[in-house]
Formats: structure tokens, C-alpha cells, sequence
């Protein structure tokens, strides 16, 4: 069956070109662009939920262990906490966890971010005490 040259030519497809497609994307680059700088702090508040949901655990194993030996502990091993790894170690925590005092009835534990997550030079520190209330110290 040989097919006409005519019939060939009415069954063309509609399509964009390499030109079109490069400009829809430089556009919405552009758009990114200015719209990211008012996305900054939504996309801080949604790392720093790590912080806070890293440190509810630090306060809940260290309620266990006072539970168990009538004091906090400021080793992260006696609760059986491990920290994540962070982003720099190969890992994908953004903030890296230590107990700042553990003495008789309270403690402190605190979060704070391995990288500036808003370019502006000041990194994210979140704190946890004995009552269990995340408080952002350091606000990035």
C-alpha cells in the first residue's frame, strides 16, 4: 500500500517547539526568583518542626528516666536517644542536638540548625526544659 505525499502532509502534529519551551521555562524561573524570598519563612518554619519534634522526644525519653532514677540524665546513651545524622555527616537532619544541663529536677536540651537556612548569617536555636515547651531562642 503506498501512501500519498498529500495525506502525509494533513496528519501534522501540533507541537511546541524547542524555542517555545525554553522561554515557558526562563518565565517561570523568573517567577521563582521573585517569589522566593516571600517563601523564606514558611520554609524555615517547616525545617524548624524537626527541632521541635526532635526535642519533644529528648524531653519525653528524659521524663522515662526520671521516672526510672529520680534525675535527668546528660548523656543521650542513658535515654537511648540517638541524634540523626545531619545533612553535613551524609545524613538528613538539619540540626544537631545536645543536653545543656541536667541537674536534680530540670534540664535543658537544645536544637541547633547545622546551616543558615535564610542566607541572613544567623542560624536556627530551639530549646526544651523539664515542662516540655519547645521555645525558639534564636530565630533564623
Amino acid at each position: 500500500m503506498k501512501l500519498k505525499k498529500n495525506s502525509i502532509r494533513k496528519h501534522k502534529v501540533n507541537a511546541f517547539n524547542l524555542q517555545e519551551i525554553l522561554i515557558v521555562l526562563a518565565i517561570i524561573g523568573i517567577l521563582l526568583l521573585l517569589a522566593l524570598p516571600n517563601l523564606m519563612p514558611y520554609i524555615s518554619k517547616a525545617k524548624a518542626i524537626e527541632a521541635q519534634t526532635q526535642l519533644k522526644a529528648i524531653h519525653s525519653m528524659q521524663t522515662q528516666y526520671r521516672y526510672l532514677y529520680s534525675r535527668y540524665s546528660n548523656d543521650f546513651n542513658e535515654i537511648d536517644f540517638e541524634p540523626p545524622s545531619t545533612v553535613q555527616k551524609g545524613g538528613n537532619a538539619r540540626y544537631t542536638y545536645e543536653i545543656i544541663s541536667a541537674e536534680g529536677s530540670t534540664f535543658k536540651a537544645r536544637a541547633e540548625a547545622v546551616e543558615d537556612f535564610d542566607g541572613d548569617g544567623i542560624r536556627n536555636v530551639w530549646e526544651i526544659d523539664e515542662k516540655g515547651n519547645p521555645k525558639e531562642v534564636t530565630r533564623d
